[in-house]
């Protein structure tokens, strides 16, 4: 409590000198009103121009985020591992080739980092952290998106292998807690089954759709009637009420095992919250960052959650066709981008980005523009295009 005072203190402090950051400031001191003017290739543009410059910085090849002190931050592997299939996707769309090559460079890296046990680390590099069961999947995504490029043996040779690690520490309930992170098991975790269901279309082996239809069986057993899930956030304290950061890779994860399974189940369990967020984003505008298990919120949006969101509810429209689920992925892709259209006050190095939260002093990232932020929006804005999402 008292460093996050003193965090905010010192960048309030030091971001009021700079004009750039003093004007966003100000920016994000305006509600967002509708209707709001949105030409989607020029956002999804700039989105891809951010990406490719937080590539670009690190040199290696693989994604750090800005942030508005503390400049670049160092490649984080599980973001940069499937912000591939993201890169390749608006690559075709956009008829260009600069992000197919930027997916190239990070898939390269992401191999030469791979660690013994078939794993990648958790963090970002350079915090010497062992190899997790949520990052590796993650990375698994992008392997097999390059595969589908070229068709490169080796990448899903790398992704066979990191899933049969995950395989080798998922525990007898179905859950993963020794190898992830804090050591606890949670339901976002269907975005880990998701990857393993792939490495079963693609190799054919039947242990990797086992072990997830056995994690999406203890998930569904956290859920509770209204939709909500228990053990659905990122930290211990607040796991009362989850971000919609790791909501939604929950709901994503579950709709996507619908799809590669055709378990009408799991489109069910997807569906509640998906419903449920959805109404109170019409009704008020914006989501909040957090929600209890009676749906009630708390917390600045958190714009990661929000992209991913807009990209389930386009999803959901094309599996259920129901009227409401377009309507809110669209007004959702309109939100992000006028809060993208925001940064264009800020410091160059940000620009086409969102950040973390919003306004950017929100818990969540604050005073940054998280590399999978901009991930999740460009899916968003892909998905507007009819341009849904493969991995």
């Amino acid at each position: 409590m008292i460093r996050s005072a003193l965090d905010y203190a010192r960048y309030f402090a030091v971001g009021s000198c700079d004009p750039g950051t003093r004007a966003l400031l100000h920016a994000h001191r305006a509600p967002i009103r509708y209707p709001l003017e949105l030409d989607p290739n020029a956002a999804l543009r700039d989105a891809i121009g951010y990406l490719m410059r937080a590539q670009e910085v690190g040199g290696t090849g693989g994604l750090g985020s800005y942030h508005l002190i503390k400049g670049w931050s160092a490649p984080y592997p599980e973001t940069t591992g499937y912000t591939i299939p993201t890169l390749i996707a608006a690559s075709i769309h956009l008829n260009i080739a600069a992000p197919l090559e930027c997916a190239e460079r990070a898939a390269d890296w992401l191999l030469s980092i791979q660690r013994e046990d078939g794993g990648w680390q958790g963090g970002r590099v350079g915090e010497d952290r062992p190899s997790i069961v949520f990052n590796t999947a993650q990375v698994i995504r992008g392997m097999l998106a390059m595969h589908d490029v070229g068709g490169n043996q080796r990448y899903l040779d790398a992704a066979a292998r990191a899933g049969d690690w995950i395989m080798g520490v998922q525990e007898p309930d179905g859950a993963w807690r020794t190898h992830n992170f804090l050591g606890v098991a949670r339901v976002y975790d269907s975005y880990v089954s998701a990857p393993l269901l792939q490495l079963f279309q693609r190799t054919g082996r039947a242990a990797f759709r086992n072990a997830a239809t056995k994690n999406l069986g203890w998930v569904l057993s956290r859920q509770l009637g209204n939709g909500w899930f228990q053990d659905a956030d990122n930290t211990i304290q607040h796991n009362q009420r989850p971000i919609t950061h790791t909501i939604a890779y929950t709901i994503d994860g579950l709709v996507e095992c619908h799809q590669r399974t055709g378990d009408p189940g799991l489109l069910h369990a997807a569906e509640l919250p998906a419903r449920a967020l959805a109404e109170r984003f019409l009704r008020n505008g914006s989501l909040n960052g957090r929600y209890d298990a009676d749906w009630t919120g708390s917390e600045a949006a958190i714009t990661t959650g929000c992209a991913q969101l807009g990209t389930v509810w386009f999803r959901m429209h094309a599996i259920t066709n129901d009227p409401l689920f377009e309507q809110v992925g669209q007004r959702m892709v309109q939100w992000l981008a006028e809060v993208q259209r925001r940064s264009s006050v800020g410091p160059p190095a940000m620009h086409g980005a969102v950040t973390g939260s919003y306004p950017l002093w929100g818990r969540y990232e604050k005073f940054a523009c998280p590399n999978w932020a901009q991930k999740y929006m460009v899916d968003a804005f892909l998905c507007a295009e009819g341009v849904l999402p493969r991995y």
